[in-house]
Order: C-alpha cells, then structure tokens, then sequence
C-alpha cells in the first residue's frame, strides 16, 4: 500500500510540471490565433495591422539593420585607424583625431538606452523613497504632515512633469562639455518623479505594520537608532518595500516609453513615434515589434526584481507573492 502511494506522487509531480508548460502553450496559441484571425479585419492608412508572422518579418529585418550598422561602424573604426596609422607613420609628431561612429541607433541600441535610463530613473527614485519612507514611517506626525502632498503628487502625469523638468534642466544643467546629455537628464527625472510614490508608500506602511513585541524587544536591548532600523525594521518591512519597488519599476518604464515619445529623446519610445511619423509599409510591423519587446522587457524587470525579492526577503512565503 505504502508503495503504491509513493508510486503516485512521481506522476502527480511529471502532471503538475506538464501543467506549467502546456497552460502557458495553449493560451500563446490562443492569442497568436486571435491576433491573427484579427488582423486580417483591420485596415489602416498604411494597410492591413501585421500580424504575428508580419511582426516576425519585421524583427527578422531589425535584427539585419543591427549587424548591418555594426559592419558599417566597424568599417569605418579601421579606415580612421588605416588614416591615423598612415599620417604617423610620415609624421610620428603628428596628432590624429579619434572620431566617434555617429550612424542612426538601431532597434537594439534604443532597447540599451531605455534600459540604461529606466535602470538611472529607477534606482534615484528608491535613494529617495526608502530613506523618506523610514523617517515618515517611524514618526506619525511627519507622515501624516507629508501625507496630503504625496497623495497629491502621486497621480500626475509624466505628460505634466515634462515639460516642466525640460525647462527647469535647460536653465540649471548649464555646461560647455556636460558629462551627460540634458535628454538623458529630463527622461531620468521624469522617470524618478513619476515612479517613486508606490515605493515610499509602501516603505512607510511597511514600518508602521512592524510587531509591536519586535518593537518592545527593541527598546528593552536598547539598541541604537541605527541598530534598530538594521536588525528590526527593515527585516520586517522588506516585503513591503520590495511591492513597492516592483510597483514602481513598472511605472519607470511605462513613464519612460511616454516621456521618450513626447520629448522626442532618444529610446524605444522615439522609436515608436520615429516610425509612426515615417509611414512606410513595414512601419505597422516595426511597432508591433516595438509593444511587444516593452511588455516582454517589463516583463523581465518585474520577473528579477521579484527574483531579487527572494534572496533578500527573510519572509520566504511573502516572496513567493
């Protein structure tokens, strides 16, 4: 008897596996079908909205444009080397000018600058939110002073901060030779205001929630202000936190794709709008390609940030949310 239970539970765990593969399978078979059957519906100035195997063309096309820009920047790093070479070689005192490649960003290179300005955007705003949503956290009567202004600023638009972030950094980021450009700039604090509300929400909801006995053993130890942030609070609040900081993150990259698109810096979203200005036939597709790698890159972010929850959290069951 006892034997034919553990027979079982080998099948039972090969079903459950299975499950998690075949559920996800069949509802990707099921969109594919629907966007397809639906596609064919739609007419657009530019023609019929490109459906999965047209999206998949136009990938295919990008991902040449790629390796076609790097042959040409390659190209043109070992002609200035040829030149340099050849103008020492006359003259050893000689100075030779290194020029950097400046040919058009592809799909590729606007994913790694969204990237690099969402990760920018991102991590300024939790420098922000988590100190302040332990200091308002730890006292009532700061949070309940500060609470009408976040509630406030929370919901504003990254449409709205725009426009007043550019004219603020034009009038402030004043340099011959700035370290970063003002596009870069304007795309990061857009980002950081718009995203870090969630995370300091939770950062101080996270403190309040912490066990009044962790707080009693606390004052019994007598441990330093320091000390009790580091051994009490934060191991308490950590799960809260990291909600926050998912939260967070998503918005950082919706705000960002906006803030590219409206303002016109470089990224996905003047990727989207650069291709929806051109008009040509594979235009359509291209920006089905572009939706489709910011969900599946937004996607990624959370899936890693929840991973990232798992190795710090204590609470492992809370992770698993």
């Amino acid at each position: 008897m006892r034997s034919n239970v553990i027979s079982l539970f080998p099948a039972k765990q090969v079903v459950n596996r299975s499950r998690l593969v075949l559920l996800p399978l069949i509802g990707l078979v099921i969109f594919l079908s629907i966007w397809h059957l639906a596609a064919k519906e739609v007419n657009t100035s530019l023609g019929a909205l490109p459906g999965p195997s047209q999206t998949f063309e136009q990938l295919t096309n990008l991902v040449k444009d790629h390796w076609q820009e790097r042959e040409k920047e390659q190209a043109f790093i070992e002609r200035q080397e040829k030149r340099n070479a050849a103008k020492l070689a006359k003259n050893p005192d000689a100075k030779v000018k290194i020029r950097p490649y400046t040919g058009k960003p592809t799909f590729f290179d606007q994913i790694g600058t969204s990237l690099i300005t969402v990760a920018a955007g991102f991590l300024l705003a939790t420098v922000i939110a988590i100190p302040l949503g332990i200091v308002l956290g730890l006292n009532q009567g700061l949070y309940q002073a500060f609470n009408p202004i976040i509630q406030l600023l929370k919901p504003v638009s990254p449409l709205a901060w725009l426009p007043i972030v550019t004219m603020v950094v034009s009038a402030t980021y004043i340099s011959d030779d700035p370290l970063f450009a003002k596009s870069f700039i304007n795309s990061l604090i857009t980002v950081a205001l718009c995203s870090l509300w969630p995370t300091l929400i939770n950062t101080a909801v996270g403190v309040t929630s912490v066990d009044k006995d962790l707080i009693n053993v606390s004052k019994v130890l007598q441990l330093s202000w320091w000390q009790h942030i580091r051994t009490i609070v934060l191991p308490s609040a950590i799960p809260m936190i990291f909600t926050g900081l998912r939260l967070s993150l998503g918005i950082a990259w919706m705000v960002l794709i906006a803030a590219e698109m409206l303002a016109q810096n470089p990224g996905l979203g003047k990727f989207v709008w650069d291709e929806f200005q051109n008009g040509s036939s594979a235009s359509l597709g291209r920006i089905m390609v572009a939706v489709i790698a910011i969900g599946f890159i937004g996607l990624m972010l959370d899936k890693g940030m929840l991973q990232l929850q798992k190795w710090l959290s204590w609470n492992k069951q809370q992770a698993l949310r």
